[in-house]
């Protein structure tokens, strides 16, 4: 798993905000430490030099998510790759 980053605010519609370094792809699902999956990147927004990732929650209370960190996984090729 790869750290995206810490929840720092759900908004009213459940949607999770995270301060992210580098954007993922749009889809991408997102996951708790204990693997569960919390919801999808749905949009990326603020400035490219501080760009925050706006997170689809599927979860039922989205607002336990703020403060945590939150992960992505890594594909097979990025896996390989990270450890040359």
């Amino acid at each position: 798993m790869q750290k995206l980053g810490r929840v720092i605010n759900v908004s009213p519609s459940g949607n999770a905000i995270v301060k992210i370094d580098k954007p993922p792809k749009l889809g991408t699902e997102v996951f708790d430490e204990n693997f569960n999956t919390v919801g999808k990147i749905f949009d990326i927004i603020g400035p490219t030099t501080a760009p925050y990732a706006v997170i689809k929650t599927i979860i039922s209370e989205p607002t336990k998510l703020k403060d945590k960190p939150v992960y992505l996984l890594l594909s097979k090729t990025k896996r390989e790759q990270k450890r040359k």
